[in-house]
């Protein structure tokens, strides 16, 4: 394996803005009935100030459009996430080659967090029986700080629930966790890293930044 040059880290370090932590969890367990889950978790921290900035439902939907962006990214854009009004589409180059099908996804907010689920619905990556079942979601807790602190730490969890993948049903689950599972970690794990810069791409849907926008806009009277 190349060396990593000390100098990049360093630049890379300078740039960041918050560090990341990546919580080692269960890569994967089974359900009775074939059903997989797994979880990967990070925990960022920041400066509060910068928090504050961000703590509102129009950064979890970008939240969770970086991650889309950060997958066709990742892949050289090979892989590229295709927008519908009801659906999500993760497709390798163009449709008709649909890897994942999502129904379109549902938000949950508290005052210490809040969560963005993408139902599975199909997909070649989808084995039969799991069609319909199980979801995808991406989940921001904000642990409690210290009195005086100046960081704040949140907790970032992307997890799949109840997925049926083709390859566990048609070949094997060891192939599946050496190949489809370890992309999926690998990936997923660079995506809670990159998070350390707290760039976070503007939805393309935007509906929570709408919605914030027309609660500030003073009431015009004609």
């Amino acid at each position: 394996m190349r060396p990593r040059d000390p100098r990049r880290l360093l630049e890379r370090q300078r740039r960041s803005r918050a560090r990341v932590e990546i919580v080692h969890v269960p890569q994967s367990r089974y359900s009775e009935v074939g059903g997989v889950s797994s979880r990967q978790v990070a925990e960022v921290t920041l400066p509060r100030s910068e928090l504050e900035k961000m703590w509102a439902p129009e950064y979890l939907e970008r939240l969770a459009r970086t991650y889309w962006s950060f997958l066709s990214r990742f892949s050289l854009g090979l892989i590229r996430v295709l927008y519908a009004p009801d659906s999500r589409d993760v497709v390798f180059l163009r449709r008709p080659f649909v890897l994942l099908r999502f129904q379109k996804p549902e938000y949950e907010f508290n005052r210490d967090g809040g969560t963005v689920t993408w139902p599975i619905n199909r997909g070649v990556l989808v084995a039969r029986r799991g069609r319909g079942r199980g979801f995808l979601r991406l989940s921001v807790h904000r642990k409690p700080a210290e009195d005086g602190s100046d960081e704040v730490t949140i907790v970032v969890a992307s997890e799949v629930v109840n997925f049926y993948p083709t390859i566990a049903t048609r070949l094997s689950r060891w192939i599946y966790e050496q190949t489809q599972l370890r992309i999926h970690v690998i990936v997923t794990h660079a995506f809670l890293r990159s998070l350390a810069n707290l760039e976070l791409e503007p939805s393309r849907v935007g509906a929570f930044r709408a919605a914030a926008e027309a609660a500030i806009s003073p009431v015009v009277r004609r």
